[in-house]
């Protein structure tokens, strides 16, 4: 049975993890704040008082963390834990970075002959702990195999995306056009309720007809649509404003070092960045819908 170190159990990691857990790995585990650790010592996996001791001796690493600062500082940072690591784990960072730390980070992890993936998610809070995340992975295929178990355990649906990266910017340019979607949703939705349509019946035309998209369909915007949403419990929960308006900086700068033309996603950046200087940075996502609201 393969052991399996895992460091980050936050609204993500922390059910991936779980999965991983019921599923008959065994899981060494941490993260800075000790109360994460408690669901996944109550199911069995071990906590461990640091990164370093999540890290060694396994069969394979899986960390998800914030942001690239994150990556960077565990990996390739002060005492870093390539440079100590014991044993060869496949290693699985399934954080949403910028691509160039996912090469760099892998780059380091090769000089010390170790396998590396970046792989970042899609589906949030509720595919993580449904075990229905998109796998969107970036090196080799043959590490890709290896991990690709463990990726069915924890996901539905595993795409290779190239080489180290990849999946990176993958992941940026579906979460660009998430947020485009979003806005799109909730300006249409306001729009129709402030000349005096039902926002339910317009959700239903709309989910018909051209308009159709998948927070439109899957995850409205709109208070009291669709239940079991954020937007029918105030917001709270999913995918935070403050990591859309994350992940669409890492989309500026893949633009700028691209010399790409993102105007839509530019504007999408500044809009949820207003959003989150207005206090909302710890809702979910399609609580932009209140930034349109009379």
């Amino acid at each position: 049975m393969k052991t399996i170190g895992f460091i980050g159990l936050g609204h993500m990691g922390g059910p991936m993890a779980l999965n991983l857990v019921k599923a008959g790995y065994n899981l060494k585990v941490f993260d800075l704040v000790p109360a994460a650790l408690k669901a996944l010592v109550d199911a069995g996996a071990t906590a461990t008082p640091s990164a370093m001791d999540a890290a060694n001796d396994v069969d394979v690493l899986i960390t998800m963390l914030p942001s690239s600062p994150h990556v960077k500082q565990l990996y390739i940072g002060d005492g870093a834990l390539l440079q100590n690591i014991s044993g060869r784990p496949l290693i699985i960072d399934c954080s949403t970075i910028a691509p160039d730390v996912a090469k760099e980070v892998a780059a380091a992890a090769q000089r010390r002959g170790l396998e590396m993936l970046d792989a970042p998610v899609s589906g949030g809070v509720a595919g993580a702990e449904a075990g229905t995340l998109t796998f969107i992975v970036g090196g080799s295929a043959e590490a890709l195999n290896h991990g690709k178990p463990l990726f069915d355990v924890m996901g539905k649906n595993t795409f290779h995306a190239g080489d180290h990266g990849a999946g990176q910017v993958a992941k940026i340019c579906n979460n660009m056009l998430l947020a485009i979607q979003m806005i799109g949703t909730a300006e249409a939705l306001q729009l129709g309720v402030n000349n005096g349509l039902d926002p339910s019946v317009l959700s239903g035309i709309m989910n018909k007809s051209s308009g159709n998209n998948w927070p439109l369909e899957v995850y409205n915007p709109y208070p009291g649509v669709m239940e079991n949403v954020p937007a029918s419990r105030d917001y709270e929960g999913g995918f935070l404003v403050d990591l859309m308006n994350k992940d669409l900086g890492l989309a500026t700068e893949a633009m700028l070092s691209s010399k790409s033309s993102t105007p839509m996603g530019s504007l999408a950046k500044s809009l949820y960045a207003l959003h989150s200087s207005q206090g909302n940075g710890a809702l979910d996502f399609s609580s932009i819908q209140k930034l349109y609201k009379p």
